[in-house]
């Protein structure tokens, strides 16, 4: 029996030996992949970290062209007239011209011509036309200003007579045409 106790005792031996064998190469295991798991989690927080960066640049980034647009926007508010002005300098100019030759009257009236040309030259280039309504046309609210209304021989809400241009600039009323219009005339 106690040979068969040595027989069983070297089996069990072995299978100790085994066990202790697969527990160090478990406990291995759990280094390698604790080492793993520290180092997936370092490279995790690297690129976190590289995230937010870019986030912050995006952000930072995103601020900077928000600044420019708007600089961008004042400035064209304060010198979107500069092409204008500059045509007004030439009606300006013709103005001066014309009063300081005032010798005759005929020298007068050409300077003025000349202005007034230049001042229609300007407007068309900017696409600034008249309202002028003539007499008998419609009345138009959105073109036009009644000032009064007169009893007249014409269709009531049109136009009799014209007190003052109005102007359109491309397709927006800039000033409205001031006018008379016809009363409806009164059953009696």
């Amino acid at each position: 029996m106690q040979h068969e106790n040595q027989a069983e005792n070297p089996q069990d031996q072995a299978l100790e030996q085994a066990a202790e064998l697969q527990a160090e190469a478990g406990d291995a295991t759990d280094v390698v992949a604790a080492e793993s798991l520290e180092a997936q989690v370092a490279a995790l927080e690297a690129k976190v970290a590289e995230l937010q960066t870019a986030v912050l640049y995006a952000k930072a980034e995103g601020e900077n062209i928000r600044r420019r647009a708007a600089e961008d926007v004042a400035a064209a508010h304060k010198y979107s007239v500069g092409k204008f002005a500059s045509e007004l300098l030439i009606v300006k100019d013709c103005l001066e011209m014309a009063l300081k030759d005032n010798s005759s009257v005929e020298n007068i009236k050409m300077g003025v011509d000349m202005t007034l040309r230049n001042l229609v030259g300007a407007f068309d280039k900017f696409q600034i036309k008249d309202i002028d309504p003539q007499a008998g046309d419609k009345l138009d609210p959105h073109k036009h200003q009644a000032m009064s209304a007169v009893d007249a021989e014409q269709e009531p809400n049109t136009v009799v007579s014209v007190m003052q241009k109005g102007y359109l600039i491309a397709d927006r009323v800039l000033r409205p045409a001031m006018v008379i219009v016809a009363k409806a005339k009164s059953e009696s």
